[in-house]
């Protein structure tokens, strides 16, 4: 299991807007590529999530597969293309290059879920 974090390109709040159709996004992909969304919150300008994957993935992996995937449909979906030319006039870009990621570890998942949940 990893706690994954994304960020906005340029920290735009986007996510009040869009953070539902991300969130079903984001599931769709997961289940499309065998791993599990355990729980997954969105703040204004970022979300958080917990994921389950086999040995046989890395965390690399599940990253690029989550931000390229999601960018694609997200501007591909009914009124956004609009919406975010008023952001990104230039390119259709959705997440910023970085991320976090860390191995739940020695934390129980309990803890991490709860984290998860009390943020956005």
């Amino acid at each position: 299991m990893a706690h994954l974090i994304f960020v906005c390109k340029y920290r735009r709040c986007l996510l009040i807007r869009l953070g539902k159709d991300v969130k079903s996004i984001m599931f769709d992909i997961a289940e499309e590529n065998n791993f599990g969304i355990k729980e997954m919150e969105v703040g204004k300008d970022h979300i958080h999530l917990l994921v389950e994957y086999t040995p046989s993935q890395s965390a690399l992996e599940i990253v690029r597969l989550l931000k390229q995937i999601s960018t694609y449909r997200i501007w591909r979906k009914a009124g956004n293309s609009k919406y975010l030319q008023k952001y990104f006039w230039k390119e259709n870009t959705f997440w910023s290059d970085g991320y976090f990621a860390c191995s739940i570890g020695q934390v129980s998942k309990n803890v991490i879920e709860k984290y998860i949940r009390t943020q956005g």
